[in-house]
């Protein structure tokens, strides 16, 4: 079994990385930014956390450089998968999206790199959460003749990020990226571990990790609650652009699979989808599978196919998608 290092293991996608770590009877190091978070780790895994199979390390801040100094050094550690940056649209005009968004995924994803490379040289892969958010090119998403792959960059940059929420976030995303391929590719940085980086369209499916209130949900479930709570009895908003999507629990596989069993993973960028989805589909879904929520729902309707299904056709990720390299 293998000794893993999983950062921000109270998020949505960490935590089912998280339970399927364990099931899978590996020994789990993992961060949390409080002492709140790592306490509900530990009561949903009583008997982990009391063999020591499972270790929760408060990391407050992982937008400070050493932030990871320390964790890293834990004895054994083989395989580090580093999920933790942050996902969210909701600060104001009046805070800084380099603060709120672009210094924590940065400055987290070299910081933990450059501690690995320091501090821990028993570990051999590092497994990165990134997203389609830094393939995509805002410019050419609705353009029938383009298609997306593992090849293509978001051309964002730093100067863009006051131009909306999502593009800051998309920001964020592509230049943690980049940030990490500059690392582990520097000589003089003497890396010793190669890197994989998964690349999720929107995710969507059950919460694991403990949830305070619905406000708290993830940004990607938010459609979904707003849906149930009748937001949407008026009618159905706009999908947006970007209608590709991948279930939560196969992005927890491909994280796994990356990091600890696929050894061709090393070097790669790997395109994760399931396939389209449109807001419709979603009210259809619920509407069929859960009836007592009819009152809440919009009127029903003819779903259309998503329209996007060009954006991957084609690209590597129809073959990677299911980690089959």
């Amino acid at each position: 079994m293998t000794k893993v290092l999983l950062t921000g293991g109270s998020g949505f996608i960490a935590a089912h990385i998280l339970e399927q770590l364990l099931a899978k009877g590996h020994t789990v190091v993992t961060t949390v930014r409080s002492e709140d978070k790592a306490q509900n780790i530990r009561e949903a895994y009583p008997d982990k956390a009391s063999s020591g199979e499972l270790k929760v390390v408060i990391v407050p801040d992982i937008a400070k450089l050493d932030a990871f100094d320390e964790v890293v050094k834990e004895p054994g550690l083989e395989v580090v998968l580093h999920t933790a940056s942050p996902f969210h649209f909701k600060f104001t005009p009046k805070e800084d999206p380099k603060t709120e968004l672009i210094d924590p995924a940065v400055n987290g994803t070299t910081g933990i790199l450059k501690a690995i490379a320091r501090s821990a040289p028993t570990v051999r892969r590092v497994v990165i959460t990134s997203s389609f958010a830094a393939i995509l090119d805002e410019n050419k998403i609705t353009d029938p003749n383009h298609t997306f792959s593992e090849a293509s960059w978001n051309p964002v940059t730093i100067d863009d990020i006051h131009r909306n929420p999502a593009t800051a976030y998309r920001a964020s995303k592509t230049l943690a990226e980049k940030a990490a391929w500059d690392f582990v590719r520097d000589p003089a940085n003497n890396v010793k571990f190669d890197l994989a980086t998964i690349n999720p369209p929107m995710v969507f499916g059950p919460v694991v990790h403990h949830l305070a209130s619905l406000s708290s949900i993830n940004t990607s479930n938010e459609r979904i609650v707003d849906l149930l709570q009748g937001k949407w009895k008026e009618g159905v908003p706009s999908t947006g652009a970007a209608t590709i999507w991948i279930d939560v629990r196969d992005v927890a596989r491909a994280h796994i699979r990356a990091g600890l069993e696929v050894p061709e993973a090393g070097g790669k960028r790997l395109f994760t989808t399931a396939g389209t989805f449109s807001n419709s589909e979603i009210a259809e879904k619920v509407r069929k599978n859960f009836p007592e929520y009819g009152d809440k729902l919009p009127e029903e309707r003819r779903s259309r196919a998503a329209s996007c299904r060009r954006m991957i056709s084609g690209s590597r990720s129809i073959t990677r998608r299911r980690m089959s390299c």
